[in-house]
């Protein structure tokens, strides 16, 4: 069975606390949820192997350590994923990103999916899905079973907030996948939204209703 792994550095809590937060605007939001999305990616990291190699300082030979092996990709669900991944481009910017497109269908509250752009060697990297919320886990499912259909092998999803609900549905589909979140919130309410949450994380960072 995959791992669950919620992030409680003090950096990360706080910074969650101030996205949660309905007076905070959305230029304060969308600045808040990549610095966490950077902080958490940072630990997720933190296993990659590395290699010595020689180098040449202005002083002297000496010899450090690069990343080697696997390669990075991210995949952010459209739209809210979007204001995660900028910061993690600049983290890691050998990393290759794809693209997937899901909606949330307002009667049946199913993911309905319209669009996906892959990087071609996406099947040779490390994938993490990044999305700012696992409520009901249809959309995390649908996006993690669309890159196993495209042969990617390793894949791990990354949230700010889950819901019980949305982890027990995407370790029952996917126990293969590891899910790295900065909180586990209660439960959902009828329109399937996690309580006590967020709200809607695009309509926040896009000033959208």
């Amino acid at each position: 069975m995959s791992k669950v792994v919620v992030f409680d550095h003090p950096l990360i809590q706080h910074k969650l606390t101030l996205i949660r937060d309905q007076e905070t605007s959305s230029k304060e939001f969308r600045e808040l949820v990549e610095e966490i999305a950077v902080l958490m990616v940072y630990e997720m990291t933190r296993e990659l192997p590395t290699e010595e190699i020689d180098i040449q300082t202005p002083v002297a030979p000496t010899k450090g350590r690069v990343i080697s092996g696997k390669k990075l990709g991210f995949v952010p669900l459209l739209r809210a994923g979007l204001g995660m991944v900028n910061g993690l481009i600049k983290l890691i910017p050998t990393a290759k990103v794809g693209h997937i497109g899901l909606y949330r269908d307002e009667k049946s509250y199913q993911p309905v999916h319209y669009y996906a752009k892959m990087p071609v060697d996406m099947e040779q990297r490390e994938i993490i899905v990044i999305d700012p919320m696992l409520a009901t886990g249809g959309s995390a499912c649908t996006s993690v079973q669309l890159l196993k259909d495209l042969d990617v092998k390793r894949i791990r999803f990354m949230c700010l907030i889950a819901a019980q609900e949305g982890i027990d549905r995407l370790r029952e589909e996917h126990p293969d996948v590891d899910i790295f979140t900065a909180a586990i919130d209660k439960q959902l309410n009828e329109q399937k939204f996690i309580v006590p949450g967020l709200g809607d994380a695009g309509d926040r960072m896009f000033g959208t209703d």
